[in-house]
């Protein structure tokens, strides 16, 4: 059976000696995750699982940046319409069922950051079972420099790599870090200069590629029982409050500032 991935718009998927690479392909757009390309992230991950032609997979984004996270033109023009109530309804099913998606994939996932991963698109990276990041890229969690809650994944994520209190600050203060620090805090394994990062992910596929294939695979599930534990204890409550924080005001005004390019005003409502 093959599988055709030409129905994808927003991802690319390239196959070769049983390596797929799979790239964010909205470079235009900072690769931004909006609710088309979301879709396709829960959906891609079942079709690669059950290719018999893909063995691992890289994760990558086109051009100079891995992904800016949510669509922040987006957020603003969607706030208190009605797009914006059926968009907060319908997201902690999708998102739960990307992160579930993703980590039932039974074939090892390697993220090669090539450019800054932010909010969402640092969480994506930070599923994959090893990371090579770019050491000058711009990485973390900056959910609430733009008024939401840390809930699609990064409540999850983040305490299991570098421990609870780590995690919140980080977290709670939207704080951004290069590659070379987010390395040596513990939640990337691999580091190296931007022009060597697909370079050093393929060695890395390649070395997997070669191993026993059931040995592999079921040493991940076995540990991703753990992670999924945490995905079902926690990404309930974590996204539901970012869906809350999403329809605030304070998120409006975040959004708008980081677009008009202006210091916000927040007033806790």
């Amino acid at each position: 059976m093959t599988v055709d991935y030409s129905r994808y718009r927003y991802l690319a998927i390239e196959r070769e000696q049983g390596i797929a690479t799979l790239t964010l392909n909205q470079p235009d757009n900072r690769n931004a995750i909006h609710a088309e390309m979301h879709a396709e992230l829960e959906q891609v991950w079942l079709d690669l699982s059950a290719d018999p032609e893909v063995n691992v997979i890289v994760l990558t984004g086109a051009g100079r940046m891995f992904s800016a996270g949510g669509d922040i033109k987006r957020m603003v023009n969607r706030y208190g319409t009605d797009e914006g109530w059926k968009f907060s309804i319908a997201t902690p099913a999708s998102t739960k069922r990307l992160f579930q998606c993703l980590l039932e994939v039974e074939k090892p996932v390697v993220a090669a950051i090539n450019g800054d991963a932010v909010g969402l698109g640092a969480t994506l990276a930070l599923f994959a079972d090893a990371t090579v990041i770019s050491e000058t890229a711009k990485f973390g969690d900056s959910h609430v420099k733009v008024g939401l809650v840390a809930g699609d994944g990064g409540a999850v994520i983040w305490p299991i790599l570098v421990g609870p209190n780590r995690a919140k600050e980080f977290l709670m203060r939207g704080k951004l870090m290069s590659g070379k620090e987010a390395h040596e805090m513990g939640l990337i394994n691999h580091v190296a200069p931007v022009e060597e990062v697909m370079a050093r992910a393929m060695e890395i596929a390649r070395e997997l590629n070669a191993l026993p294939p059931l040995a592999v695979r079921w040493t991940k599930l076995s540990v991703n029982k753990w992670i999924k534990h945490q995905l079902n204890l926690i990404l309930d409550a974590s996204i539901a409050y970012e869906m809350l924080s999403i329809n605030s005001r304070d998120h409006h005004e975040a959004a708008k500032a980081f677009l008009e390019k202006r210091p916000p005003v927040f007033k806790g409502e």
